[in-house]
């Protein structure tokens, strides 16, 4: 029996938190018939692929690194399903994740045919001062990016598309270091009407950087993804060096404000929101203001 929907698991170096995940997934309170697991390992150097092998999954062993876009292109190509879920290495599915996601583009009117559907991803064991920052900021709240009035998405730590519409827009773009999953959203909904539905009872868990060094890195890159980005549909997004110069006073002015005094929750979103803002500036225009990246858009 063909399955229902596959869900994509994309891994580099994940030997610390692949198989938390993968037992979660088989776990899922699906038949196991409805469902599949494809594990992109994406030129790993660690344990991971050997971790994999000690579950029920499709592997599939990238010889090189080429990024999480091409792996989880990689692995949604691969997919027999009719839905295609994307989550993490780092993350733990709640049990009934997929089929909440199931239910969500199942119960639609007959004239309709759903795009997807994202969930809920909270924070896990968010024990350091850099985790429990992205809880209080929502940084990966997929309400809250959905209600973008231009370029909505669900963060692919917690999202489901139907295959066919991965299929008709080629899938992720592979030139980004991240952001690639607003990018493909956004030419998702160029292409297919059909709604796309949030379900906040489809819940994953997600293990946030654990410190500051290492979140910083992250936002770096999500910086640089942004710039990539803005290249990509300069005809969509308006920048400038005026509104580089503007948005780099709006950083100093958050850096005034990150020097205030306090050890409360209040403190903490200050100061962490003004080290990822900085972190994703560097990272913008290491992208968006260099010649060389400019012409790869």
């Amino acid at each position: 029996m063909t399955a229902v929907v596959s869900v994509v698991v994309p891994v580099y170096n994940g030997e610390r938190t692949l198989a938390d995940c993968l037992r979660a997934l088989q776990l899922q309170d699906l038949a196991k018939s409805d469902y599949e697991v494809i594990v992109v390992c994406d030129g790993s150097t660690d344990s991971s692929a050997t971790i994999a092998e000690g579950f029920n999954v499709r592997l599939l062993n990238e010889t090189k690194r080429k990024g999480a876009p091409s792996a989880r292109n990689v692995g949604f190509r691969a997919a027999r399903g009719r839905w295609v879920a994307f989550t993490d290495h780092d993350c733990i599915p709640s049990r009934s994740w997929l089929r909440w996601l199931l239910q969500a583009v199942q119960s639609h009117n007959e004239n309709e045919k759903p795009l997807g559907a994202g969930g809920k991803t909270l924070g896990i064991q968010s024990n350091s001062s850099a985790a429990r920052f992205v809880d209080l900021a929502g940084g990966i709240d997929a309400e809250y990016h959905l209600k973008h009035p231009k370029f909505p998405f669900a963060p692919t730590a917690n999202v489901m598309y139907l295959r066919e519409a991965l299929e008709t827009v080629g899938g992720f773009d592979e030139r980004y270091y991240s952001y690639d999953g607003c990018d493909l959203h956004y030419r998702l909904l160029r292409e297919f009407s059909g709604p796309f539905y949030l379900e906040p009872r489809g819940v994953v868990f997600h293990r946030h950087r654990e410190n500051w060094l290492d979140y910083c890195r992250q936002q770096f890159a999500h910086g640089q993804g942004f710039g990539q980005f803005f290249l990509n549909h300069g005809d969509q997004v308006e920048w400038s060096l005026w509104r580089e110069l503007s948005a780099w006073g709006d950083l100093a002015k958050l850096g005034l404000r990150a020097c205030s005094q306090g050890n409360d929750d209040e403190a903490l979103v200050r100061r962490g929101s003004f080290l990822k803002d900085l972190a994703q500036r560097l990272g913008f225009i290491t992208t968006y203001w260099n010649r060389r990246e400019r012409r790869r858009w």
